[in-house]
């Protein structure tokens, strides 16, 4: 009976450990680390000044930008001047043929996407001017026209991820 309990016991400790740790890792709240006294966030419409322009580039990087702090932050959303604040242009939006076959045929494309981010905040030590470029690679057996929205989709998941890293996370 004794070593039932204990049994049981033992169960409910590892069963509760093992449900903080998944939770912690699921929902990825380590690491991010906004000072107390940054209360509200702003964010501006990237403006797309790259050669090669998808029109709904400029839309998607600055809503799921604001849907990441949304979704990860405590921050209220101001017009502008917020604790954080955010400015950033498009500067690349490029399709290049990299592999090659025998035959000098391009085997694969690759999708950049490259954006500069200005952040400013109430810490002038943490605010900054930065590029941030990520890219995908597709067959050239497919279309781009095909592969463009899932490309796009990933790069920006991507984009928005290392920008939250460096402005969230780097305190």
């Amino acid at each position: 009976m004794m070593n039932t309990r204990r049994l049981s016991l033992l169960v409910c400790v590892i069963g509760t450990m093992w449900l903080l740790t998944d939770c912690r890792v699921t929902y990825g709240f380590k690491g991010t680390s906004i000072p107390p006294s940054v209360k509200t966030i702003s964010i501006a419409y990237f403006d797309n000044k790259a050669q090669l322009v998808n029109p709904a580039l400029s839309n998607l990087l600055t809503e799921k930008l604001k849907e990441k702090y949304r979704k990860m932050t405590r921050l209220e959303f101001v017009d502008e001047d917020g604790d954080f604040s955010f400015e950033g242009d498009i500067t690349q939006y490029d399709v290049a043929p990299m592999g090659f076959t025998a035959d000098e045929v391009g085997a694969l494309n690759r999708l950049t996407i490259a954006v500069k981010i200005r952040f400013t905040t109430t810490e002038p030590d943490k605010s900054f001017e930065k590029a941030f470029s990520k890219y995908a690679d597709f067959s050239s057996e497919r279309s781009f026209d095909a592969e463009e929205s899932g490309l796009v989709d990933q790069i920006t998941d991507e984009l928005i991820e290392d920008i939250f890293n460096a402005t969230a996370a780097d305190w």
